[in-house]
């Protein structure tokens, strides 16, 4: 629970930092966003102060001078494609992007539809866009991109593209999620500027890897973690410490795409603005770092859920075993591991102890506090209930919700809804507390104590329902749970 990130030390810094970038260019800067701009909460879990909406609270600083584009790849759209930490698709998180950043006064100038071929779903997006009022404009598959530079910068390439008007001095280019083609649309609007004669040029804001701390600083391998399933690695750039004899962190596709890149820039400028990978960027995040040990902390435990959470991919059929492979290499490399995580041991404990499954969370206080499965609630449910009894002091003999409220809604779920299971989930056992804390004292108490939760690690023994996982993932418990489903049922939800 310690603080190891100066958030406000960052959204200064950060928005400085991109001022002088802008003003190295002679007044215009397309820079590309990796990652989210919104809602990362990576970002918060391996930098503790570091709040989700950080980046977007730094843009606010300069939104005077920003104008963003969203760019979304057609074929995505095409597809279906689904932000998997949303559960939304790619073209209805344009939609809540968009919203997100005008509600926080920030101008949002157009959408780009990348490798556009007219496909049909992209076409009815492009309407449904244009019908409210938003600008569109498509850019297209060019044949052997990016190894065909001749091609590419030339009137049959990026000059095919239809040129995006901006009105700012800072185009900030995001997407809904990787595989977009973010730095395309920068290098195409590069191109056509440079051939109407205005100055522009193009960075890269791109959180992690963090490129002033070490190769095998926790941070650095939760990001590799984190991107198991894309086969990034972390790599010393070898063009930077070539050109200034400096050691420091990026990561391969940025490496293996350096040298194409560079050859774009001295075919569109003349010239190269840039002698490395890490000269591109402009992430000021390691030097906001205020204590390093409760970063690596923080890092080491998202490293183990992330192990943890592709081991319940793979169960799932979602993912194959070769993801968590790779992160349980990372583990034995940074010499952590299960034992690491202070809930996993007391949940698997309690299982042993009832012969059902359980669930454990640390308290901030650094308590441990356990739940099991009854006939009125799920182990999850009943760990809720006592973390804001101990929260609160209150005797775990207390009932906070009378088991004469369990049982209508019991009756409800099995008569009414038709579940087979009678035990009440996470969000209907707060939904009874909220209902009794209008009259009893103690439950008001209890509910009071929600926010604290926030934060709070939490392992449970069995695969949880959807509604479980996102209730407490609402509350901002960081869950894992053990790779195996409560039941030998083949369909489970």
């Amino acid at each position: 629970m310690k603080i190891g990130f100066d958030n406000e030390k960052y959204l200064t810094t950060q928005s400085q930092h991109i001022r002088d970038r802008i003003a190295q260019f002679g007044g215009k800067l397309y820079l590309e966003f990796g990652g989210k701009l919104y809602d990362d909460y990576h970002a918060s879990r391996v930098l503790p102060g570091f709040r989700p909406d950080s980046k977007l609270q730094m843009l606010m600083q300069l939104k005077d001078e920003a104008e963003i584009v969203v760019v979304i790849n057609a074929d995505d759209i095409e597809k279906n494609k689904v932000r998997g930490d949303l559960g939304i698709t790619y073209d209805l998180d344009v939609l809540r992007l968009i919203d997100v950043f005008r509600s926080r006064g920030l101008y949002v100038g157009s959408v780009v539809l990348t490798r556009f071929a007219g496909q049909p779903a992209a076409m009815k997006f492009r309407q449904k866009l244009e019908d409210a009022g938003i600008r569109v404009y498509r850019h297209y598959s060019i044949p052997n991109y990016p190894a065909d530079v001749d091609l590419i910068v030339s009137d049959d390439g990026y000059g095919r593209n239809e040129y995006v008007e901006t009105e700012r001095k800072l185009i900030v280019i995001t997407a809904p999620g990787p595989g977009s083609g973010k730095m395309a649309v920068c290098l195409s609007q590069l191109y056509h500027e440079h051939k109407r004669g205005i100055e522009a040029g193009y960075a890269k804001f791109e959180t992690f890897p963090i490129w002033n701390l070490p190769l095998k600083h926790p941070v650095n391998v939760a990001y590799e973690a984190a991107t198991a399933d894309l086969n990034d690695v972390n790599m010393i750039d070898p063009f930077h410490l070539e050109a200034y004899g400096e050691t420091t962190v990026n990561y391969n596709r940025d490496i293996e795409i350096f040298p194409v890149l560079n050859t774009m820039f001295e075919t569109i400028l003349g010239t190269s603005p840039y002698k490395s990978p890490t000269d591109m960027g402009v992430n000021m995040a390691g030097y906001c770092i205020i204590d390093d040990e409760a970063t690596c902390a923080a890092a080491n435990q998202e490293i183990i859920r992330r192990y943890y959470t592709a081991l319940c991919n793979t169960t799932k059929g979602n993912a194959s075993a070769d993801e968590a492979y790779k992160i349980g290499l990372l583990m034995k490399q940074s010499r952590i591991s299960a034992d690491d995580r202070a809930v996993i041991a007391p949940a698997m404990a309690r299982e042993e102890e009832t012969g059902a499954p359980a669930a454990a969370i640390e308290l901030p206080d650094g308590r441990i506090i356990t739940g099991k499965t009854s006939d009125l609630l799920g182990a999850c449910a009943a760990m809720l209930l006592n973390a804001l009894k101990a929260l609160c002091e209150i005797p775990q003999k207390v009932d906070l919700i009378d088991p004469a409220v369990i049982e209508p809604i019991q009756k409800l779920k099995v008569e009414s809804f038709g579940s087979m299971n009678p035990r009440l989930h996470t969000d209907e056992v707060l939904i009874a507390l909220s209902i009794s804390a209008v009259t009893n004292p103690t439950a008001r108490l209890a509910m009071q104590q929600l926010g604290q939760l926030s934060g709070c690690e939490a392992h449970a023994t069995v695969i949880l329902s959807g509604t479980d996982t996102e209730t407490l993932k609402k509350l901002g418990v960081l869950l894992t749970t053990e790779p195996k489903y409560e039941s030998k049922k083949l369909y489970n939800k």
